[in-house]
């Protein structure tokens, strides 16, 4: 076989590219993005009587029951956290223990993520620091790369009022509130819908700050315990977050039944694929003969005479070596390319990673 192997040029004949694809961050859904009220929670997953298990940490959401269906899958989780360890068990009762609870581990853990390990620092709501947050959690193979900016659309909803929720994205130009060296992005979780702010202003609570911050790139929003306890006049849900020590609160709950209310979670995810293109040129005289047996006899002479001067050929595969000739990735073609003499083909292969 003639020309066995061709050197790729590096400036020519390769090229890398990323495409952003977007999806739905939900499974499960028939067809569409919006969770709507399906946010199952599991009983065996959310137990909250001992101070360290998972469910006093976090609780796992669903798109379906998962006490019915084997196949349920997590779709993103609700964190409580409390700068000062209220709504949670103590991890002990020794004297000097009050306090260090799993809600106080969760504002920290979030804290460290948000602000690089400063511990100095807490979440601060355009000027309003309240003690308390609230965490939502997208599942990592949900989002992929990030959330997609300009498309959140979170509803929750209190006996009396109804939050329509989104990121700023499209009021700031794209342009994000701040980066933290730990999660990237940062932008405000506002009242309005697909990136718009509601008004002129950043809209808040009166006296409790704004509602919270979006996080894409880490796939997390921060909520203000606060301004969703506040009342329906002021902005507010009136989530009625218990504040108690050591005591098994179940605030996650509480933002669960919100969320079911509201009745609508909009959110897509956005995922960058690597791709890269390589050309291979088969010119006239390269490729005219094949390894196959049946086209050459025992003693090496072409098996049909009449390929003496003008073999035919088809290209079915590209395989694709390093410089040691190890194959590395093997292309199909979708159909049998004729070639001889006569002929030259320029084959595109495109790899995804």
């Amino acid at each position: 076989m003639a020309n066995s192997y061709t050197q790729f040029d590096y400036n020519k004949d390769q090229v890398s590219s990323i495409d952003r694809v977007f999806a739905s961050a939900w499974s499960g859904l028939a067809d569409n993005n919006d969770l709507g009220t399906a946010h199952f929670s599991s009983s065996t997953q959310y137990t909250t009587s001992v101070a360290t298990s998972s469910g006093a940490f976090y609780m796992e959401i669903y798109s379906t029951d998962p006490q019915t269906d084997a196949n349920a899958e997590v779709q993103y989780s609700i964190a409580y956290g409390s700068k000062t360890g209220l709504g949670g068990l103590d991890f002990n009762d020794n004297v000097g223990a009050s306090g260090f609870s799993s809600t106080k581990a969760i504002y920290s853990q979030y804290r460290n993520l948000v602000f690089g390990g400063d511990e100095t620092q807490n979440f601060s709501f355009n000027g309003y620091t309240p003690d308390d947050i609230y965490v939502i959690n997208v599942n990592r193979a949900r989002y992929k790369n990030a959330l997609r900016l300009g498309n959140l659309a979170l509803q929750i909803s209190g006996s009396t009022r109804l939050l329509h929720l989104t990121d700023d994205s499209v009021t700031t130009s794209g342009s994000a509130n701040a980066i933290r060296a730990g999660v990237g992005r940062e932008f405000n979780l506002v009242s309005g819908s697909n990136g718009v702010r509601l008004g002129s202003n950043t809209t808040y609570v009166t006296d409790s700050g704004s509602y919270g911050y979006v996080y894409p790139d880490a796939g997390f929003i921060i909520l203000n315990a606060d301004a969703l306890d506040a009342t329906a006049a002021d902005n507010g849900i009136v989530l009625a977050t218990t504040l108690t020590a050591d005591n098994e609160a179940k605030n996650p709950v509480k933002l669960q039944n919100a969320l079911k209310l509201g009745g609508s979670f909009i959110l897509d995810s956005q995922e960058d694929i690597a791709s890269k293109y390589y050309w291979c040129r088969v010119m006239n005289q390269d490729f005219n003969y094949t390894t196959n047996d049946s086209f050459t006899g025992t003693d090496g002479t072409l098996s049909f005479d009449s390929m003496i001067d003008n073999p035919q050929v088809y290209i079915t595969t590209v395989g694709l070596y390093n410089n040691n000739q190890d194959l590395l990735a093997v292309a199909k073609l979708s159909q049998p390319l004729p070639k001889n003499f006569t002929k030259e083909a320029l084959i595109k292969v495109k790899l995804d990673y």
